[in-house]
């Protein structure tokens, strides 16, 4: 007992110290985590550009984080101010024009094909529907509108974590396999265990972040042109909501539809037929052929299991949590599974 106190001592200081660590720098966790997929998604690019420059890890370094830049960062910001551009304008129309679809109500009312008297007998108020209905299309609309104009706010906090995920990246390309190696060495459940996990941790990353990405990119690409096509207003800003939208497992659905029931309640019925037509039969066909070669076979999870932690993962987690959800469920899949393994051999020997 004497012997193994010094051991069980240092085993709870060192936890306490992690614990204290990790909350120290609770607040720019997602920094980090986000300087970690980027050195998993563009490492490769960073020892070719190494193989050119083997002597120079520093300029290697910076040459990819300028590619990162370029291709990812850069193009994202613009966008991003393009959106809030949009929403803004979307927001205050909204803000002022609240009644507007409270009168495309009372016409569709005026315009059925019943007598809406008929319709209490079976107690259905067509007075409280239309206003409840009213009530929900204006506050999702300004949810939706509001939240990409929300992005402009807490700008000094986004500025930090940006520049320090920037900084932490850099260093993850120049001494990322030094980093795993010691990682490796330092964790105490054995190499084979530990590489297994690593790798885990690295193909599901690579299968969501690219898989989900691209397949937002393409629903919401073709969102918005179809919202230009039928002449809905900010067809950008929608189609990027879209993108958002599509990260989730009901999808783009989540913007289409509310505004077919719009175009439907305007009495634009072939836009709102083509809006549902082409939504579900072709915008959602392309989430059903492209995420399941891009997401789910990389992940080799069932499609259940990434649908359950992408929903926990949003809700935990926010937006970063559409990688890092199904991460957790695949760590979690893979200690089972190694553990399973490990007491069958047991029960054998």
């Amino acid at each position: 007992m004497k012997k193994s106190f010094p051991k069980i001592f240092f085993l709870l200081f060192a936890l306490v110290i992690s614990l204290a660590f990790f909350g120290l720098i609770s607040g720019f966790i997602y920094a980090v985590f986000w300087a970690v997929v980027f050195a998993i998604l563009f490492y490769p690019r960073y020892e070719k550009i190494l193989a050119r420059f083997p002597t120079k890890p520093n300029l290697s370094a910076f040459l990819t984080l300028s590619f990162v830049l370029l291709i990812v960062i850069i193009p994202l910001f613009i966008v991003t101010v393009a959106v809030i551009n949009e929403a803004t304008e979307v927001y205050q129309n909204i803000s002022t024009n609240d009644q507007s679809i409270g009168d495309q109500m009372t016409a569709l009312k005026d315009r059925l094909p019943f007598d809406a008297t008929a319709l209490s007998k079976y107690g259905i108020n067509l007075s409280q529907v239309q206003e409840k209905f009213t009530a929900l299309l204006t506050q999702a609309s300004q949810q939706i509108a509001g939240r990409a104009v929300g992005l402009t706010q807490n700008v000094f906090g986004f500025v930090i974590n940006f520049f320090l995920m920037l900084y932490i990246l850099f260093f993850f390309f120049k001494d990322g396999r030094r980093l795993v190696q010691n990682l490796i060495w330092a964790l105490p459940i054995g190499d084979d265990v530990e590489w297994t996990l690593l790798k885990r941790f690295e193909s599901v990353t690579r299968a969501t972040v690219k898989g989900s990405i691209l397949v937002a990119l393409v629903q919401g690409t073709l969102g918005g042109l179809l919202f230009w096509a039928v002449g809905i207003p900010a067809a950008f800003l929608w189609g990027m909501m879209m993108v958002l939208a599509s990260l989730l497992p009901i999808g783009s659905a989540l913007v289409w539809g509310p505004w077919a029931i719009v175009l439907f309640i305007q009495g634009s019925i072939p836009q709102a037929i083509i809006l549902v037509v082409v939504g579900a039969g072709f915008i959602g066909l392309v989430d059903n052929i492209l995420r399941p070669r891009l997401v789910g076979q990389d992940t080799k999870m069932p499609d259940y299991l990434i649908l359950l932690s992408t929903l926990g993962g949003l809700a935990w987690f926010g937006l970063s949590g559409f990688v890092i959800g199904p991460i957790i469920a695949a760590l979690f899949v893979t200690c089972w599974q190694m553990l399973g393994n490990e007491y069958a051999e047991d029960i054998r020997e």
